[in-house]
Parts: C-alpha cells; structure tokens; sequence
C-alpha cells in the first residue's frame, strides 16, 4: 500500500513522541532518572508520560489527534526561529499585525514565531538583510499561533475521556511557566499547549 510521506507533521510528531518515551525508558534503564521534567509543543506530552502524569496510551492519543489536526492546516502558514530577546522580536513583528505571533521563548536570546507563511518569509528576508539570525522552521504551518483555533473545539471534545494523575516527578509547564502535580494536564490544557 501508499505509504504517507516520512515528513508529515502527522507522521513526524508521533514518531518524535515515540522516540522521545523510548529514550526515556533507555535512560532509566541505565539509572538515569530525573529529578524534574519539561518539555515544548509535543515535547510536552512526552514530559508528561515520562512525569506519570499520563499514561503512554493517553500522550500517544494526544500527539495522534493534534498532528492530524494540524495537517488541516498544512500550507496556510510557517514558523521560524529569531535569534533574539522576546521583548526585540516582539518590535520586529509589530508592522506585521495579525500576520504573524510569538509562538514559543526558547531562551532569554532566541525566539520562535509563527504565523501566514508569505509574512513568514518576508521578516526571514529583511531581518537576514539587517544580519539578524533568522531562518525558516521546515514546516508549513502556524503552531501556538490563532490559526490554530478552528481546531480547539474538535480535539476538546477528543480530549474530553482525557483524566490525568498525579505526576510522580515535578512537571515543569511551559504553558503556565509553573511546575504542575500533573492533574491539569487534561484536555484543555492540551488545547492551549497547542
């Protein structure tokens, strides 16, 4: 049969999140436990099975239902990554209007944003023009950006059998910036992870 292109983001993501429990469980079975955890995007379904927040089957489910969500949204928009304080970034996008968003801190010097793919490219080129790091993310759509909206309904009520436990190691959210006992990490925060 067809298969689907390795680089799809439904393809991609659960193949991320497998990688990431595997190395996980490899690690632990080397003695290497941690003390705390913390993850972005997707990386955060895998912080929160490997936390106990979530079982494997719930992250599994979460990352499945958000990347086929999001191939809905392939081509509509773009990501890239600034090398720069938030607060600079922020001055950078504002010509852009709505056209583009902060999509994730990285560090205190790097920042990702996301938004339509045409503004993506064209802040890329001028702020390379001005010797800023800037480049392209390889995907084409906006993640933890607004078009991500019209997907939240859908996947909340997909979420809504989603009951997490009480995490067994502390659980940093990147959502909240506060470290989580893991039993909010249910469908709605998924929501607005994404």
């Amino acid at each position: 049969g067809e298969h689907p292109p390795f680089d799809r983001v439904d393809v991609v993501q659960p193949a991320l999140f497998a990688m990431g429990v595997a190395l996980s469980a490899l690690w632990r079975s080397l003695g290497v436990v941690p003390g705390a955890v913390v993850g972005h995007s997707q990386g955060e379904v895998v912080a929160a099975v490997v936390s106990g927040a979530l079982t494997l089957e719930q992250g599994a489910q979460i990352v499945a239902q958000r990347s086929k969500a999001v191939l809905a949204c392939a081509g509509l928009g773009g990501m890239a990554l600034i090398e720069r304080p938030v607060a600079l970034v922020e001055e950078f996008l504002a010509p852009y209007g709505d056209a583009l968003s902060v999509a994730a801190v990285n560090t205190a010097g790097s920042t990702v944003i996301s938004g339509r793919a045409e503004a993506v490219e064209r802040i890329v080129a001028e702020l390379q023009a001005r010797d800023v790091y800037a480049r392209k993310i390889n995907v084409d759509y906006a993640s933890h950006n607004a078009q991500m909206d019209p997907l939240l309904p859908e996947l909340a009520s997909g979420f809504e059998g989603l009951v997490p436990r009480r995490a067994g190691i502390p659980f940093y959210s990147t959502v909240t910036g506060e470290v989580s006992d893991g039993t909010g990490l249910d469908g709605a925060y998924w929501c607005r992870n994404l």
